[in-house]
This record gives structure tokens, sequence and C-alpha cells, in this order.
């Protein structure tokens, strides 16, 4: 029973009574001892005393040296050799001049905050520490979770950590780890071209290069695969990722990503499959489709107040929606969703493919849209618009141009002009995919089954970490009240070009002199932006303007009224045709303007074609430093059809002899 045993322990030898720390056990030498020298027979419950033990252990110690001289006086004595352990035992622990933290549990050794939420520092952490810093933090170190982001410390903590010892008392167990790590790491090394594992590798500037997108929003990405994606001895599921947007960003061949990630191309495509498999699975959902984002935040936070402007009824509640579709080869704004891929055939067509979308109800649409909403659609959607009507969604298109119809009405380029001030931004869309190589190439038949993931990965990505793709203005809301205000007036110069027969004489024309252009307004970039509404038609004016330096451009003045122009410009597309166009100007502004070309009637904004002339003649002319036009290549190539005349020289003079 507990407690029945004897509540003291004395010492068999001195009978000495000793507390816990100060007694020992009898073993079967000791016993021997006792029995031999004082007669005692020991109980199984004895104890002895430190002072004895310690008796007996020198007297012991004199008895054997005794007996050794003994032994050794006889010649033909040799003593056994000594038998070596066959078993690896750690050896006493050695002093290396290696900094060391302190040791301890009950507080943080980085802040020195006590617990009780503390963690035992990860073994991957403290070598890391080592690695960076050549500090040895002890096994069993305590640290707050805070300071730590994935088993390895952060920047902040790395900073933090102060050594407190310059010394570091290692065993050999924990020498031989450090160097197996050691070992593992410079290998590690050794074999990768592009490291990915970890952030002093590769910049900030790297992954955006390499990846598409910075570092911290790499390493927000890989949360959502780390889970799914498992590590293997070739390649970290860091490394995977990697060379997963490796190649979408590059569009390079596996062959090619073998070499550089030096791991053989079947792994490689284990690792492409398995990550978008994670993306598909983890991030697409949560990132792109009707289902990741309500109809209000689409009308909240993702429609610009010149899109409302333009087209809203003033209520704020209209989602405005461009839709469009673009190309994926095969061998044969922010994105709400995207859908596909269909084939690229007739019967495939923008509007059949919108039918398709609304009939099945492709990711509940139906429900997703409301009525009223606006679809900004192309040329393309034209038979579609009869659905969108019956679902009560306004359609906004371009117009086009009817059988026999040369030019728009000033009404129908205005409404044009308003529609591609906010269609633009499909374009920027379009190209931004493109922008990842892999999808801009002529992709193999085998990868058919995976083309709609890669656009999902890629444009759900484009929405999480990169910028808008149209980030507004200040004076959006003004600039787009100009327009509608605009879009209601009626072109003046057209009017007064087509009463007076402008176009057809010729003798009212005359070529300007050397002063006669004087008095054209100077205009610097804010003014031609006001006039255009938008930069896309000045961007194309150097190259217009080369054709005037060239002689390919014509400008004339009207003989009775000197403030009215008249300039014949080449096209840049057709080399047979050339535009007509006119305008009008007082000392201070331009007044009015009219071209010749399909949409030169409207007044909401120029077409490229004026806004050329606008730019040389208010602008350019008065800046030296501006290049005009595109640099001529072509003068760096052989042309193989010129070629030298030869010479006679027989009909030269210096071959005459005179006599």
């Amino acid at each position: 029973m507990p407690g029945s045993g004897p509540k003291y322990y004395p010492c068999v030898l001195c009978n000495k009574r000793t507390k816990p720390h100060e007694r020992r056990s009898i073993n079967k030498s000791v016993a021997k001892y006792l029995k031999k020298n004082f007669l005692i027979t020991y109980k199984q419950e004895d104890k002895i005393c430190n002072t004895c033990r310690h008796k007996y252990y020198v007297q012991e110690t004199r008895q054997s040296s005794v007996v050794q001289h003994i032994l050794s006086d006889d010649e033909e004595y040799a003593p056994p050799a000594k038998r070596r352990s066959t078993v690896l035992s750690s050896p006493p622990s050695v002093s290396l001049s290696i900094p060391s933290t302190s040791k301890s549990h009950s507080y943080c050794f980085i802040c020195k905050k006590p617990g009780p939420k503390l963690i035992v520092v990860p073994s991957q952490a403290r070598f890391s520490a080592f690695l960076k810093k050549e500090v040895i933090i002890p096994a069993g170190c305590r640290c707050c979770p805070g300071h730590l982001t994935e088993d390895n410390f952060t920047e902040d903590a790395i900073s933090k950590i102060n050594c407190t010892n310059d010394n570091v008392i290692l065993n050999r167990s924990s020498i031989m780890d450090l160097l197996k790590k050691l070992r593992y790491t410079a290998l590690q090394n050794e074999q990768s071209r592009i490291d990915f594992d970890t952030d002093k590798v590769l910049s900030d500037s790297d992954f955006i290069n390499l990846t598409g997108i910075n570092k911290d929003n790499f390493n927000d990405l890989h949360s959502y695969i780390k889970n799914t994606v498992r590590n293997t001895p070739t390649r970290s599921t860091r490394t995977s990722l990697g060379i997963f947007l490796f190649k979408l960003k590059s569009g390079i061949s596996n062959k090619v990503l073998s070499t550089i990630f030096n791991i053989s191309r079947s792994s490689l495509r284990r690792a492409i499959s398995c990550v978008r498999q994670a993306l598909v699975k983890n991030f697409v959902p949560e990132n792109l489709g009707f289902k990741h984002i309500s109809h209000d935040d689409v009308v909240n936070l993702h429609t610009r107040p010149l899109a409302q402007t333009l087209f809203g009824d003033g209520t704020n509640t209209q989602a405005i929606l461009v839709l469009d579709g673009t190309y994926m080869y095969i061998q044969k704004r922010y994105f709400v969703t995207v859908l596909g891929p269909y084939l690229a055939d007739c019967k495939n067509n923008d509007a059949a493919i919108l039918k398709h979308m609304f009939n099945t109800n492709v990711e509940d649409i139906k429900e997703w849209v409301q009525d009223d909403d606006i679809f900004v659609v192309d040329r393309g959607f034209r038979d579609s618009l009869e659905l969108l009507d019956d679902l009560g969604i306004k359609a906004q298109m371009p117009s086009f141009l009817t059988k026999g119809q040369k030019q728009m009405t000033t009404d129908e380029a205005n409404a044009s002009r308003l529609v591609t001030k906010v269609r633009w931004v499909v374009e920027s869309a379009n190209a931004r995919i493109k922008r990842w190589k892999y999808l801009s190439h002529v992709l193999p038949n085998k990868q058919v089954p995976y083309i709609g993931d890669y656009v999902c990965i890629v444009c759900g990505i484009s929405n999480k970490y990169l910028p808008p793709l149209s980030p507004g203005c200040a004076n959006e809301e003004a600039l787009a009240a100009k327009m509608l205000y605009l879009s209601k007036r009626v072109n003046t110069l057209k009017q007064r070009v087509e009463e007076e027969n402008l176009e057809r004489r010729k003798t009212i024309w005359k070529e300007p002199d050397n002063h006669t252009l004087d008095d054209f307004p100077v205009l610097d970039e804010e003014d031609l932006r006001n006039i255009t509404c938008g930069v896309y038609q000045l961007k194309l004016s150097t190259s217009y303007i080369q054709e005037h330096l060239e002689g390919n451009c014509q400008i004339l003045i009207h003989k009775e009224d000197e403030h009215l122009i008249r300039v014949k410009l080449q096209s840049r597309h057709v080399s047979s045709k050339t535009y007509i166009l006119w305008i009008e100007y007082t000392s201070a502004e331009i007044t009015a303007w009219y071209c010749k070309c399909r949409a030169g009637a409207r007044v909401v904004g120029v077409c490229a074609h004026i806004a050329s002339i606008l730019w040389y003649l208010g602008y350019a002319r008065h800046n030296q430093d501006i290049s005009y036009g595109v640099q001529n290549w072509g003068a760096y190539l052989e042309d193989a059809a010129s070629i030298p005349q030869a010479v006679d020289e027989s009909d030269s003079e210096e071959s005459v002899v005179e006599e």
C-alpha cells in the first residue's frame, strides 16, 4: 500500500540519515565490498550515502593501481589490448567560435515577450538564420508565432535576432546535422538555374519578368496550391508554380524549360498539370466568373463614371459589360467572366456564341444580368441584338455603312465615337491575355482540352494582381458630359463644303506662302487631347505627317478665307487612296473640321487625318526636337534589285590616246 515503506533512509555504513539527493542505491560491487570489509549484508531497500560511496571508490582505485604495478614488474606480462567499441557514441561537446542566442522556454528569444502562446523554432528556421546571419539558435528555443511564416523567419525577425554568446557548444550529432543540411543546400543551389524557393535569389523585377507578377503576388498565389500540389525530390511547390507561370509568360517549350530548371520533361509536364488543376479548382472560382462577383460590385467598383454618363440612365444601377471574342490558334478592363473556348468557324461567330450563352444559361447568366443592363458590343454581335432586346438588355454598337454608303452621317459617326470611347478597353484586355506568350503562340492540338483553363487562370491573375486596364482620370464625368453635348451638334463645316461645293472647285485654293499659316493657333498637348477626346488619334499623327514631309500631302488655303485650309492626305493603309479634309480656325482656336473618310463627319473628337494636321501645324512644327514618322529600317538592309550599271570605259575621254 502507498505510504507503508520507511519514512527515512539511514546509510547502512555510517547510519547517517540521508536526504533524497544524498542517498544512492547499492549495486553488486558495493555490496561485495561491504560484506568483505564490514560484514554488512544489505537489504534491497537499504541505501548508502555519497560520502561512504566515495570512500569505497577511492579504496577500490588504489587497490587496482597496486595490482597493476605488481603485474607490470613481471617482464613476461603484457596488458591486453584495449577493445574498441564498434558503436559510435556522441563525443563530448566542443566549443566553437560561432555566435549564438539565448535559450529560453518561457519567453520569446527575439522580442523577449513572455508566453504562453510561444512555439518551438522549427529546424528549418534555425538553419536559415545560420545561413543568413551566421548565428546558432539552440534547439528548443521558443518565439512568437508572428516571427515565422511557413517555417521560416520573417525579414523583420531576422533583423531583430541578437547574439548573447560569442561561442556555442555543439556535440557530434549537432555538427553532423548542420553539415548534412549545408551539403543539401549546396547541391540544391548547384542544380537550380532559377530558384523560386528563396526570396534572396530573385528580385521583385525578376519575378515580374519571369512570371508576370511580383514577389508578394507570387507568394499569395502559392497559398492557393501549396495544400494541393505536393513537394517532390526534384521540385518544390513554389518551383512548380514558377515553372507554370514561366511557361505561360514566355511560351518556351518544355524541352528548353527542362534544361533551364534541370528536371526531366516528364516531371515538368506533371508540375504544369498539377498546378493548372489546383489553380482552376482553388483560385479561378474566387477571381473570375459571374459567381465570384455580385452585380452591385460590378456597378459600384468596376464601372467607370464615363461609361455611366454616356450610356446609363442616371440611377447608377446598370451593369455595363463589354463583350468580345479573341482567337486562340491551334494546329489546324476587369474580366467579369471568360467563356469557351468555342470553335472558330462560320457557325461560331460573336452573335452565335452570345445566343448560346443565354440559351444554355451558362454560369447562371440570366439570373446575374438584370433589366436595363447595357452590353457594349461590336458589329459582329448585330445578329443577336433582337435576343438582347427580348431579355431587356440594352445594346450599344458602333454604326456600320449600309450598301452603297461611303461615309457615316454626323449622328452615326458621333454615336460610334461614344461606343469606341468605352469599348477600346476590350482590345487592351485581349492584348493583356496575349502578353502571356504561350497563349499567343500556335498551341499543340493535345492542349485543346486545357486552353479554357489557361485563359481563365491568366484572367484571374489579371483581376487579382494587375492594375486596372483603364484606371480612369479625375475629370471623366466632365469629359463624358462634353462628348454627350457634342454628339447632339451638327457639323457646320460639312454643310459649308457641300453647299459651296468646296471639294470640286480647284481654282479657289492656293498654296500657302512662308507667312500665311503664322496665325494658326499654337496648341499644346492638353489642347489637342481636348479636341480629339482621347490620345489614339494623336499617336497616329507622326506616321501621317511623314507623308507630308515626303511630298505626299498637299496643304492649300482658301483665297477668300485664309482661315480655311484644305488638305489632301495619303492613306496609311492603301497607297492608291487619298483623303481630303478641311479645317476652319481663328488665331485663338480651332472652330470646325471635316474629313471625307468614313468617320470624318463627326464632331465628337476628330479622325486621325484631321488630328495629324492639327498636331503638326499647331504643335510639332513649333518644337524642333520632335521626330516624325517611323524609323526606316530598310536602310540597314541590302536590296537585290539595286544593281549599279556597268560603265564602258572605252567611251571615256581618258581612254583616247592623243596622237
